[in-house]
């Protein structure tokens, strides 16, 4: 079959090649999909420039959501049957014709959802998912501080939060992400680049006004955020961005990117009762895998509903053919998507 293996750190354009490898085979608890394609997140663009430790040792395959047809069941696999269209989560090797999953990472998927859309679900909606329903209880009224509201994650939570009747602000890089952000439901937009969130959250609300924040940037953005947080109150940290945005070397930038965290005390937390959750999708799908599966399930019935709507990216329709696999990294990594990104064989 068919690979996209990451042979080399760097640029996209030179960092891939495609090869031939072996058909994996499932264990007698895994299913074999054939891959209609697979979604993008920043997560690879992590693992292409050398700074994401969990990824497999270089050659390797990356790809962490899929959406495929079963092509073969485990022998001890009694939920599914051949041919079923399924999302799924992989544990990297998404990158591929074919590509292996538990069944407990998998959830059937009508042939209308789109490939960009499904692929959300398994990643960015699950991880904004998880942080809603799972780390905390968000009441109406509730003053969420939503980071990246354009992003993958971003823009679903706050199309989750807003059915919780939470009040969204969010932060965005751009007024055309501002647009969409609004069009999501966020109750307030601020552009970053132009204002500084914090202080503008302070002059409209006060000190420590902020329920819950979600940060996927880290370092002294993550300060400022946990900064804002209300007393009993929440941040979920599901990414460090900062680290991407430096031209220093790795060492380098991630001492800058830790020291700009600051020192989070538990003394601290526990005197005015806030909490701090870090959050890694890939650490629940394994140790949790019926939690994930949970969830997923859940979010399949809210998109049958009509209740959310996976944000996909505007060009190409968020899909790429295989060939421009290179391309739609560059555009991931350059800030420049809103929504979800994915590849279509």
């Amino acid at each position: 079959m068919k690979a996209y293996a990451l042979v080399r750190c760097g640029r996209p354009e030179v960092a891939f090649e495609v090869c031939e490898v072996p058909i994996p085979e499932p264990s007698d608890q895994e299913v074999l999909i054939q891959v209609e394609g697979f979604g993008l997140n920043f997560a690879d663009i992590m693992a292409r420039l050398g700074l994401y430790e969990d990824a497999p040792p270089i050659p390797s395959v990356l790809g962490y959501d899929v959406v495929g047809t079963i092509s073969r069941l485990g022998a001890k696999v009694k939920d599914f049957q051949v041919g079923d269209r399924v999302v799924a989560l992989t544990r990297f090797g998404g990158y591929a014709e074919y590509a292996i999953a538990s069944p407990l990472a998998c959830a059937r998927i009508h042939h209308s959802v789109s490939i960009a859309e499904a692929t959300a679900l398994a990643t960015q909606f699950c991880t904004a998912h998880y942080m809603i329903e799972k780390k905390m209880r968000v009441l109406p009224d509730d003053r969420l501080l939503i980071h990246s509201g354009a992003g993958g994650v971003g823009s679903a939570l706050i199309q989750l939060a807003k059915l919780k009747g939470a009040h969204v602000i969010t932060t965005v890089g751009s007024h055309r992400k501002a647009e969409v952000a609004r069009s999501l439901g966020a109750d307030e937009v601020i552009v970053y680049k132009e204002q500084d969130f914090k202080e503008t959250i302070e002059s409209k609300y006060g000190r420590q006004s902020i329920h819950a924040a979600f940060d996927a940037i880290g370092g002294v953005h993550f300060r400022k955020s946990l900064s804002l947080l209300a007393p009993a109150g929440t941040i979920c940290a599901y990414g460090v961005a900062e680290n991407t945005r430096s031209k220093a070397g790795k060492l380098i930038t991630g001492i800058k990117t830790l020291m700009g965290f600051g020192v989070l005390s538990p003394a601290l937390l526990l005197m005015n009762g806030r909490s701090f959750a870090g959050v890694n999708m890939l650490r629940v799908a394994d140790h949790q895998p019926r939690l994930f599966k949970e969830i997923l399930t859940e979010l399949i019935q809210l998109l049958e509903a009509k209740k959310i709507n996976p944000l996909v990216d505007a060009q190409n329709g968020g899909e790429y053919p295989a060939a421009r696999l290179a391309e739609a990294h560059a555009h991931l990594e350059a800030g420049k998507s809103i929504g979800k990104i994915a590849i279509r064989l």
